[in-house]
């Protein structure tokens, strides 16, 4: 099998490699791309070293069987279809092909990929870890409402974010935010829209529909970008359309693959970020009514934002089609 990384230098691609390395994907071959900028880099892997190589429109068409893409959007919409073209099935990290209608997007314990293209892309980090703890509700309860507020990791800014956040330590004016990120709380990630939503609110609220194939749930979504290096929150409000019991929701939880219960508040344990960072699953906990609304209910949700919110997924996502196909065991 013939595997490439595309953005190999980056946070994300560099969690791709760690990812494939852990998870023991085959290959036979492997090539790594990035921008000319960071094309030469001598980079060790599974005690072999790759030279990095500048992705180009030759070297795209060339054949490959699976490209984890995570390059950025403009990159992604100029290269994935190339390497679509010559063969290859590409997961794409970014958001350029999400909400196209031929395009699969997917969380592998939520949604398999119909591949009408080869292109699959891996949803927003946040809308990732939401979506896996809702999926036992919809199929146990219904949905009919769903209502976010994330408390996101600068990690989630890349590089530039990490350094607005330490250097911000340091009293040093941020480069990368519009404001101070140290000691602070933005409730600003990325554009902000006409009507007042970002373009990271719309995201999670458009792909969550798409992933549940709920086109009719009403979703809405307030993101926040908060001074923790590493891994997401998100406090979920979720109405349920059959009558359910916080304890009947919690043992639904308790079943989904990839979550874990953490919820017992009289002894302060519930999911916390600095548990979550480096690890694979998504951690759910203070499980209760929301006593404001009929059948709706509170859940704090939190993953590590470059693992399961990218790098993981991209990989499970691989890891399920060489399953599917008989690639691997």
């Amino acid at each position: 099998m013939k595997l490439a990384i595309a953005g190999a230098t980056g946070l994300v691609g560099t969690k791709m490699m760690e990812v494939v390395e852990r998870r023991n994907i085959p290959f036979d071959e492997l090539t790594l791309f990035s921008s000319k900028k960071s094309a030469g880099q001598a980079i060790t892997f599974k005690g072999r070293d790759y030279e990095v190589q500048e992705l180009t429109e030759a070297r795209a068409a060339e054949h490959y069987d699976y490209v984890l893409m995570s390059a950025g959007g403009s990159t992604s919409l100029k290269f994935s279809p190339i390497f679509e073209a010559a063969g290859a099935v590409v997961i794409d990290n970014s958001s350029a092909f999400r909400m196209q209608e031929d395009i699969d997007l997917v969380v592998p314990e939520v949604n398999k990929p119909k591949l009408d293209r080869t292109i699959i892309a891996n949803p927003n980090c946040s809308t990732i870890q939401s979506v896996v703890p809702l999926k036992p509700l919809a199929e146990t309860f219904g949905l009919t409402r769903v209502a976010y507020t994330t408390y996101q990791a600068v990690s989630g800014s890349g590089l530039a974010g990490l350094n607005d956040l330490r250097e911000g330590a340091k009293g040093e004016a941020p480069t990368n935010y519009p404001h101070p990120i140290h000691n602070n709380v933005l409730p600003h990630i990325d554009v902000f829209q006409e009507d007042g939503y970002t373009k990271e609110e719309v995201k999670m609220i458009d792909e969550t529909k798409k992933i549940l194939n709920l086109p009719d749930l009403r979703v809405t979504a307030t993101c926040v970008r908060v001074p923790v290096e590493d891994s997401h929150s998100v406090a979920i409000n979720v109405t349920l359309a059959r009558p359910a019991t916080a304890e009947q929701v919690r043992e639904a939880l308790s079943q989904q693959q990839g979550v874990v219960l953490i919820d017992d508040v009289q002894n302060n344990e519930y999911p916390l970020a600095i548990n979550a960072t480096g690890r694979d699953e998504v951690f759910v906990g203070r499980i209760r009514e929301d006593e404001s609304l009929d059948n709706t209910f509170h859940i704090w949700c939190t993953a590590d934002n470059l693992l399961k919110g990218a790098a993981l997924n991209a990989v499970q996502i691989l890891e399920a089609l060489l399953k599917e196909r008989g690639e691997v065991s």
